[in-house]
Order: structure tokens, then sequence, then C-alpha cells
């Protein structure tokens, strides 16, 4: 699982005019999983399932 950081500058991912993250292989908007005993959110694409960590 990578972070969010590195999807951005690889391409996997994409801030919109908004800056809600987008899937750059199915164009979805991720979804947030928020676990209260983990450091960070994990940020996943409901369509094809990737996932990647949002830190902070």
């Amino acid at each position: 699982m990578d972070s969010i950081r590195k999807g951005l500058r690889s391409g996997a991912v994409e801030k919109d005019n908004y800056g809600r993250l987008l899937c750059t292989a199915c164009e979805a908007e991720l979804a947030t999983a928020n676990d209260p005993e983990a450091i960070g959110k994990v940020r996943t694409c409901p369509s094809c399932g990737r996932e990647w960590k949002e830190l902070g």
C-alpha cells in the first residue's frame, strides 16, 4: 500500500478542482476508512479496490 503522496506523484491518484481524490484507473472518488487505533486513514477505490494510506 503506497501513500497518497506517492500515488499523486506516480499518477495513480489525482485531485479534481474541488480537492477530492480520484483513482485514475477507474475515475472514481476515493472512500475513507478510518481506524481509530491506527495512525492516519486508508483511502480505497470502491470500483477497483486499490488502497492508499493518508498520513496526518
